[in-house]
């Protein structure tokens, strides 16, 4: 698959924009209904623990041309997936990228993207579940499991997500005042983005990578194919669970 140029742009375009940190958002009611509304067409935003009202509110903040929310989700060894919203168009579009803190911003990885090149899926689910527990204390950013998940969902595209992936979801869910009967409401959430939804993924021993079959995936070749050894090497190893040599 030939390069996306939203690739290669990365995330660079943000450095003159109205960014702001959407870290003490998470705890505003109706975030999460407000976050997964496009994953969870259908349900009421009652199916998330809080009314209309609430919801609404926050969608509204999730879509301020003049404060573009960004979420930091730090992970092992120096990485991090950024979540970008970008509000400044007619419509809001989220962006996924995964970064690391000695790389320029046109280095970064577009994980995902719901604009109109939906661009995605981005993680499969074993890879997901690896990054739900954060670095050592002190990392900066996203660190509660479930807030990981809850953020980090629209990413995902898994046609064989294992049972306890649906568990991990309702627990994520109640944790964040979801009520403890919503069973249906994980497993839609797991259904992946309207954009892109679900797709196969296989590992690939020789590159150690999972490979997506998904057209409009950016894991149709290994991630980060193009890194120094040692730096894939690491990024291998955090996506895998395993602590980085």
């Amino acid at each position: 698959m030939s390069e996306n140029p939203r690739m290669a742009m990365a995330r660079h375009w943000y450095a003159s924009a109205p960014v702001v940190d959407g870290l003490p958002l998470l705890d505003e009611p109706g975030f999460w209904a407000a976050h997964l509304a496009d994953l969870s067409e259908g349900f009421p935003a009652e199916a998330f623990g809080v009314d209309a009202a609430d919801a609404g509110a926050a969608l509204e903040l999730l879509h301020d041309r003049s404060a573009w929310l960004m979420f930091t989700v730090p992970l092992a060894d120096g990485f991090a997936i950024l979540v970008h919203y970008n509000s400044a168009e007619d419509f809001t579009t989220t962006d996924y990228f995964l970064t690391h803190r000695d790389w320029p911003d046109s280095r970064a990885l577009l994980l995902a993207s719901d604009d109109q090149d939906r661009i995605g899926p981005g993680l499969c689910w074993p890879e997901l579940a690896a990054l739900l527990t954060a670095p050592a204390a002190g990392a900066a950013g996203v660190t509660d499991p479930d807030a990981r998940l809850l953020l980090l969902l629209p990413v995902l595209g898994d046609t064989e997500p294992p049972p306890e992936a649906v568990s991990a979801v309702v627990e994520a869910l109640v944790a964040q005042g979801a009520p403890p009967a919503c069973e249906e409401l994980a497993m839609r959430l797991l259904e992946g983005h309207p954009m892109w939804g679900a797709e196969t993924w296989t590992y690939d021993d020789d590159e150690q990578s999972w490979i997506c079959d998904g057209e409009h995936s950016p894991r149709q070749v290994p991630l980060g194919e193009h890194l120094p050894d040692v730096q894939r090497a690491s990024l291998e190893a955090v996506l895998a669970g395993r602590t980085p040599e």
